[in-house]
């Protein structure tokens, strides 16, 4: 079984930081791509920033310049340092891996809410 975890969710004013930090644990052979995802009610899941095994990141055009995603091989873990938080970055936000344990599967966090707010 793989589990992801994550934390670092909360309660930010505009132009605050936070940082998200997600571990996958659990019989795990490799990872491929690791990153984060953002949800809001009624809407679809979109991608936030995402990094290959190597850590070349890919970020939605809302996250670039502001956020930072960066993974560690050897812990099995992703970060995502948000910085200058705008109140359109509320959401809940699932740490995702394309994890292979018996097989390739993508694999999800249970996710951390994120609110920005004065």
């Amino acid at each position: 079984q793989v589990q992801l975890v994550e934390s670092g969710g909360g309660l930010v004013q505009p132009g605050g930081s936070l940082r998200l930090s997600c571990a996958a644990s659990g019989s795990i052979s490799r990872i491929d791509t690791m990153g984060w995802y953002r949800q809001t009610p009624g809407k679809e899941r979109e991608l936030v920033a995402v990094t290959n095994r190597d850590g070349t990141p890919l970020y939605a055009g809302s996250a670039k310049g502001r956020f930072t995603v960066s993974r560690d091989n050897a812990k099995n873990t992703v970060s995502l340092q948000m910085n200058s938080l705008k109140p359109e970055d509320t959401a809940v936000y699932y740490c995702h891996g394309a994890i292979h344990s018996s097989r390739w599967e993508d694999y999800w966090g249970q996710g951390t809410q994120v609110t920005v707010s004065s």
